[in-house]
């Protein structure tokens, strides 16, 4: 058989019409309107009345819809947009988009945000709704029922140009530093400042200024149980106090942070007879029989630190990267020992909560924040486009909000698809977003025709009449 005769008699024209690539864009922008968040953008910002007017809600919702279906610049979210007219309208210049960014003082970002948390209220109780309820997280085979669980972290983005605010960063790189908070239980971006290449890793303020914010975007976070799990950089007196502070007789706070071992703490862990350490827990909830924890807590007399803080210790064997860091105490030992802070005594609704095994698994499972990370360098952060810093802010802005329309979609309207569900990016473009497709018009109606033989096709129909069912927001 001759392989290469699929190509006799073919001839590629670009004469189509009524064609849609990359078809996906009507599910971001179905989301939007359906939760309230054109409603609430377009309330931010006055309506023209010329012709040429461009309605900014619009303009933003535009390019972070563009950013999710792969934009990586203005140039590229504007022809994508403009690929869409028939669907969604005349779209905005890429010159119009750096005009809105580059306007996003701190006064226009916070009132963006303020609007984006009355949303997340609403689209929080639609997610009460569903079957199954609210996504709260399980680890190690315990549901966290009613807990709010925010993990904070830092990335590095890479600058191959020379921009405003990149820097040579702690990685012998050059770019940005941000540090962001997502929420565990939605997988929602909730906050994310933007920094230079060379701010700190446990830059206090920080710190606490993105937990502003992410408490600013949790609804009835003044009433709510909140866990906030931070890496070592969060091992600091100012950020624990702050946070044993936001405890009140409504709210209740608890923490899980990295801790950086220092001589003491090994003097300590020396200290620990075989019968203290118990067997690590895995994330499915059975035991590591080869590994161990044990509580450190009243060994280690390190004085300054809030009280009722917990330390506890987990010993592994060292990895072959490992290995070539281990201080002399875990070269002797063989074992390679990780600390982790925490002021849990007891998490309310959850029995066994005060275990260090479990504890060490739910401080572990902190892991996933990477995907997250992850996910929002495959949507648009990966490299900032612009060399202003003001207009990268808001392209990072842009990007979050992507970031939760892709989230949305998939907790909204694909929470039983268990092979979309918890999808990745890359993943909901090849199946879902860049799906072609026919718009055709028949009986005074446009339809939009996906291929019946994709095998998410049905998926993809499913989605949109699930979000077109929701209840209108006025």
């Amino acid at each position: 058989m001759e392989r290469t005769g699929w190509g006799r008699q073919l001839s590629v024209t670009a004469d189509g019409r009524g064609l849609v690539g990359h078809a996906g864009a009507v599910l971001l922008h179905r989301v939007a309107d359906r939760v309230g968040l054109t409603v609430a953008l377009q309330r931010l910002w006055p309506a023209g009345g010329s012709a040429t007017w461009r309605n900014r809600a619009h303009v933003l919702l535009g390019l972070a819809s563009a950013i999710v279906l792969g934009a990586t610049n203005l140039s590229e979210a504007e022809q994508l947009q403009a690929h869409h007219q028939a669907i969604l309208g005349p779209a905005g210049s890429d010159s119009t988009a750096h005009r809105l960014l580059a306007g996003m003082d701190e006064r226009e970002l916070g009132r963006i945000a303020r609007a984006r948390a009355r949303v997340r209220r609403h689209l929080w109780s639609l997610l009460a709704l569903r079957p199954g309820g609210f996504p709260w997280l399980a680890v190690a085979g315990k549901v966290l029922t009613g807990w709010i669980v925010i993990d904070i972290d830092a990335t590095v983005i890479l600058a191959s140009s020379k921009k405003e605010g990149a820097a040579a960063t702690f990685k012998k790189t050059f770019g940005f530093h941000p540090l962001a908070a997502w929420c565990a239980n939605t997988q929602e971006s909730l906050a994310m400042l933007l920094r230079p290449g060379n701010a700190g890793s446990n830059t206090v303020a920080d710190h606490l200024a993105v937990l502003a914010d992410a408490l600013g975007q949790i609804p009835d976070s003044s009433r709510a149980k909140i866990l906030v799990r931070v890496d070592g950089a969060g091992a600091t007196h100012e950020l624990l106090e702050h946070l044993e502070k936001l405890n009140t007789a409504r709210r209740t706070v608890r923490y899980l942070t990295g801790w950086t071992i220092t001589a003491d703490d090994e003097q300590a862990i020396a200290h620990l007879p075989e019968r203290a350490w118990d067997a690590l827990l895995e994330q499915d909830g059975t035991p590591h029989e080869s590994y161990g924890v044990a509580e450190l807590t009243g060994l280690n007399q390190r004085s300054g630190w809030p009280d009722g803080m917990r330390l506890l210790v987990r010993r592994v064997k060292p990895s072959g990267r490992q290995v070539k860091k281990l201080t002399a105490f875990e070269k002797k030992t063989g074992w390679k020992d990780s600390v982790v802070a925490t002021n849990i005594r007891h998490m309310w609704g959850i029995a066994g909560s005060h275990q260090p095994q479990w504890l060490d698994a739910l401080s572990r499972s902190h892991a996933t924040v990477e995907d997250r990370v992850r996910g929002d360098k495959a949507m648009g952060l990966r490299n900032l486009p612009s060399k202003k810093w003001q207009v990268n802010q808001g392209w990072v802005l842009a990007a979050n909000i992507g970031h939760d329309l892709d989230c949305w979609v998939r907790l909204l309207a694909l929470h039983d698809q268990d092979d979309l569900v918890r999808a990745e990016p890359d993943t909901m473009r090849y199946r879902i977003y860049h799906l072609p497709a026919r718009l055709a018009r028949h009986a005074r109606r446009r339809w939009l025709r996906i291929e019946r033989t994709w095998s998410w096709a049905h998926a993809f129909t499913l989605a949109w009449q699930r979000l077109t069912d929701l209840p209108d927001v006025t």
